[in-house]
């Protein structure tokens, strides 16, 4: 007897962990800077001092690290437990991704700079908010954690949690894209911008209360984990469309302030680099320009997933049609 050849689970992508553990540790190995110092304690910003200072948060540190261990682990776990159908390596690559981004923005020059050029604040926010939080969602998590949970605590705690009505109220997509426009205006607009510029917990809360309303954002755009109210393809292009102008107004409203909208950087005494309403200008020019740019890459996304779903459920038709005529 002639016994089924077992499929092997897909080798594990050991250069992707190699590059991700590479990059933290990195945040060890460089040179420490204070991490909020400020006017002439900083080196001019350049290439050399963007690419070798850094910031280094032991905890945050410990809390990325486990993060990416915990994804690995669940990817191995599920490619020994399901061989015919592991974890995508893009998924892992887009988690580990999303880690190395949040690490460079609060722990690299980005997030020594920030306190001392709006600009520099701004690419902060943006790496959060654009590149990171859309890297999450396309890994999955949830996906992954349902499918490595043991049934029971799948049954038992999962599946109820995802079905619950507040996790339904909160990821739901008016209310994720109302938060996230809420969270973008009223925190550049209202005194929890300077407060978080001078109180270090304010501005972890700040990074914070960006990564998670971005996430809610790019949750239902992406579509990658069972979530209560779906958007089809249509509704995705609604949805990114009617996000655009806010987040065009926002920087514009930034870059066409007459003034220094914020006290810290008409304050902070720099013998380098642009006046503080230059530096503002620019900030709103980052925000406008960067920030479009993101929504537009994923309206070109969503398009071309909404002519591939077209042109399947075309096939199928054709398929049936063809069938029937036999």
């Amino acid at each position: 007897m002639i016994r089924p050849v077992r499929r092997a689970p897909h080798a594990f992508p050991v250069w992707i962990g190699t590059v991700v553990v590479a990059a933290l540790l990195g945040f060890v190995a460089a040179p420490p800077v204070r991490a909020h110092g400020l006017g002439d304690d900083l080196p001019v910003l350049d290439i050399r001092s963007a690419l070798t200072i850094w910031s280094v948060d032991p905890p945050l540190t410990l809390v990325l690290f486990g993060l990416a261990g915990a994804y690995l682990f669940g990817v191995r776990a599920i490619g020994r437990r399901h061989p015919g159908s592991p974890v995508a390596r893009w998924r892992l690559a887009a988690w580990l991704g999303g880690l190395v981004v949040v690490g460079v923005a609060l722990e690299g020059s980005v997030d020594v700079y920030a306190e001392a050029l709006f600009s520099v604040h701004m690419v902060q926010h943006l790496l959060l908010v654009a590149v990171a939080a859309p890297l999450f969602a396309l890994a999955a998590p949830g996906t992954l954690l349902l499918r490595w949970a043991s049934p029971g605590v799948r049954r038992g705690l999962l599946l109820p949690l995802l079905h619950s009505r507040i996790v339904g109220v909160v990821t739901h997509p008016v209310v994720s894209w109302l938060s996230f426009a809420a969270v973008m205006w009223i925190s550049h607009f209202s005194p929890l911008f300077d407060a978080a510029l001078e109180q270090p917990l304010v501005h972890q809360f700040e990074h914070g209360l960006y990564l998670g309303a971005a996430m809610l954002f790019w949750w239902p755009v992406v579509g990658a984990d069972p979530i209560r109210h779906r958007l089809g393809w249509a509704g995705r292009l609604v949805y990114l469309g009617t996000a655009l102008p806010w987040n065009s107004f926002l920087g514009v409203a930034i870059y066409f302030a007459p003034g220094v909208l914020y006290p810290h950087y008409a304050t902070v005494e720099r013998a380098w680099g642009p006046t503080p309403l230059l530096d503002q200008q620019a900030a709103g020019a980052i925000m406008w320009v960067g920030g479009d740019l993101a929504f537009l890459v994923a309206l070109l996304l969503v398009v071309a997933g909404l002519l591939a779903d077209e042109e399947r459920k075309g096939r199928i038709y054709d398929a049936r049609m063809d069938a029937a005529r036999r």
